[in-house]
Parts: structure tokens; C-alpha cells; sequence
């Protein structure tokens, strides 16, 4: 049994963690429940027991013997107290982006490179939720063909912009204006999510393109990106265009897919099977349809890639990694 320690525990993430530690029978021994002082002292159920939300500060953690900390707090608040809590023996497994790209922090997701938990120092970083759903979709064609080229297109869920997000969207569904988005975004698209770079980019697109090089552990592999926020409650759906360096056969490849793990082949055009939002709402797999050839290159491929974004975009995958750390001990 191991003592368990969720950091942003009132937020979507961390309720969802909270959510699937109790539908995973997570072993746990002792449960403890870090938000900010704002939220210090409120009331939250963990399967039959109610337990007390406590006040991320040093005075809270410092006496308590922690085996797994999940961190969705955000980037500042993991860039202090990650290290803190690993200096007291925890394994930090952190939803922000503080740690995504430091080369002495592990980024991974269990289905994809589940090897470099082995290297981690009491820090490992939980990918970009767009980042997560594409690499489990990749990998495996990664692997058997090699892959020269990555574009990407995102259609993603206001879910992933917080609870602020989704208000913004219930709110201009009745006319009312945007608090988080600088637009509408009922009825409408964003091609922008998070700031702007100097370049052009959005760091969205920026964090896709260089998490996708350290998870494949490929620094060359040629990438863009562009992301867009939609008018969707939950799930991120993806268009993905792959330049592979080996011909293939159309069949080949979703048998492929369709047998690699966390994945969920959802494909017959004739029967307007494709995965949606909707349908994906919810579930653990990533799920991918409209597999075709792309003719306007050599060795093209399409590929229409959703996934849960709050639960195997974040939560879930935090779990994972836990699980598999526990099983390999």
C-alpha cells in the first residue's frame, strides 16, 4: 500500500485523478489532498471517506512519509514544491509544463516510452494532453516504418482551458461575453492556444512539436503544428499527417494500430464509423479513424486521432505511470 498525495486537488485534473485512483483500486494506504490556501479546509470524497483539502505550503508537507505526489497545480506552483516533495521521498509525476523539457526529467507516456521511468530522479513530467494522444497513435507506426514528417492540426476541447474555459463556452452559448478567450468561442474556432512566439507559433504548437522529439527520442524529426480551440465540452480531436520513410500497405497499418496497446481502431467509412468527441468522452483509449493514404506524397498517411483529454490527456496518464512503477518494482 503506498501514500498518495494529489497537488491541485480541487481542480478538473485533480478530481479526476481522485476519480480514477477509486475506479483503479489504486493501493493506497493513506490519501492526502493539496490545493491552494483559497480552497484549504474543503470537504472532498475519496470512495466512502471524506477527507480534508490542506494548504500546499512547506508547514504540510514536511513531516509526512509520501510514495507518489500528482501535481496538476500549474507550472509555478510545480516549479516549488516538485523539488520539495521529492526531497521527502515522493515520486512527483506533474501534469504542468515546468519540468516537460528539462533533459534531467523523464517525459513520458506508459504506452509509448515507459523505459525512461527508469532514469528519473524523484521528478517525472506527464506530456501536453495533445502531445499524449498523438504519440500513443504514432509510436507504433514510429516503430515498424520510421517517420520523416508530422503535421499536425488540433481541434481542441475548451475542457483544456480549465474551468474558465468551459464557462466561457455555456456563457456565450447565451449571448454572454468571453472571460477567458479573447473571442467567442461558441459557435466559433481560436487558432490560438496559449501566447503567441515571436515566430509565429502559439506555445501549444511549440510544446507539441518539441515533446514529440523527446518522447520518440528523435531531436531531427521534422514537425509542425498548428492548434485550435473548438466549441467542444471535452476531448481533443487531432489531424494527423505522417511522412513515413518505409511504403506501406493501407491494411497493414490498422491492423497495426488496431492491435497496439491503449489503442481503439474506430474505421469503416461504409457504416460512417469515425471517433468523435462524444463518443470518446470518457474512455481510457485513444481513439483513431479515417486511416488513408495521403497520394500527394510518398508513404502518406492520414489519421483522425481522439482522446479524453482530461482523463488519458492527464489524470489517467499520471496513474499509469504509478501503476507501471509499481509493477516493475
Amino acid at each position: 500500500m503506498f501514500n498518495v498525495a494529489i497537488v491541485g486537488a480541487t481542480g478538473n485534473v485533480g478530481r479526476k485523478f481522485i476519480e480514477i485512483l477509486a475506479e483503479r483500486n489504486f493501493p493506497i494506504k493513506n490519501l492526502y489532498l493539496f490545493a491552494s490556501k483559497r480552497s484549504a479546509g474543503k470537504i472532498m470524497k475519496f470512495k466512502d471517506s471524506d477527507y480534508v483539502v490542506e494548504e500546499l505550503c512547506d508547514e504540510n508537507i514536511k513531516n509526512k512519509e509520501i510514495d507518489f505526489a500528482l501535481f496538476s497545480a500549474g507550472g509555478d506552483a510545480s516549479s516549488v514544491f516538485a523539488p520539495k516533495f521529492a526531497e521527502i521521498g515522493a515520486v512527483v509525476i506533474d501534469n504542468s509544463s515546468a519540468w516537460r523539457m528539462d533533459p534531467k526529467v523523464p517525459l513520458v507516456v506508459p504506452e509509448v516510452n515507459p523505459e525512461d521511468i527508469s532514469w528519473h530522479t524523484g521528478i517525472i513530467a506527464n506530456p501536453n494532453c495533445s502531445t499524449i494522444q498523438a504519440v500513443v497513435a504514432l509510436k507504433p507506426l514510429y516503430d515498424k516504418y520510421g517517420i520523416k514528417r508530422i503535421v499536425y492540426s488540433t481541434y481542441q476541447a475548451v475542457s483544456g482551458a480549465g474551468l474558465q474555459g468551459i464557462l466561457d463556452l455555456q456563457d456565450g452559448l447565451k449571448g454572454e461575453a468571453p472571460k477567458k478567450f479573447p473571442y467567442p468561442i461558441a459557435g466559433n474556432i481560436l487558432p490560438h492556444i496559449d501566447v503567441f512566439t515571436e515566430d509565429g507559433y502559439t506555445k501549444e504548437e511549440i510544446k507539441m512539436i518539441k515533446e514529440t522529439r523527446k518522447i520518440l527520442h528523435n531531436e531531427d524529426l521534422k514537425i509542425t503544428a498548428t492548434t485550435a480551440r473548438v466549441p467542444v465540452l471535452n476531448s481533443h480531436s487531432e489531424s494527423i499527417n505522417v511522412e513515413l520513410l518505409k511504403d506501406f500497405d493501407i491494411k497493414e497499418v490498422i491492423t497495426l494500430l488496431d492491435n497496439s496497446n491503449g489503442i481503439v481502431v474506430y474505421d469503416d467509412t461504409k457504416s460512417n464509423k469515425y471517433p468523435t468527441p462524444l463518443q470518446v468522452d470518457g474512455k481510457d483509449d485513444v481513439y483513431v479513424g479515417r486511416i488513408r493514404r495521403d497520394f500527394s506524397i510518398d508513404n502518406g498517411l492520414n489519421l483522425w486521432v481522439v482522446a479524453d483529454n482530461i482523463r488519458k490527456g492527464a489524470a489517467l496518464n499520471a496513474v499509469q505511470i504509478a501503476e507501471l512503477m509499481i509493477k516493475n518494482k
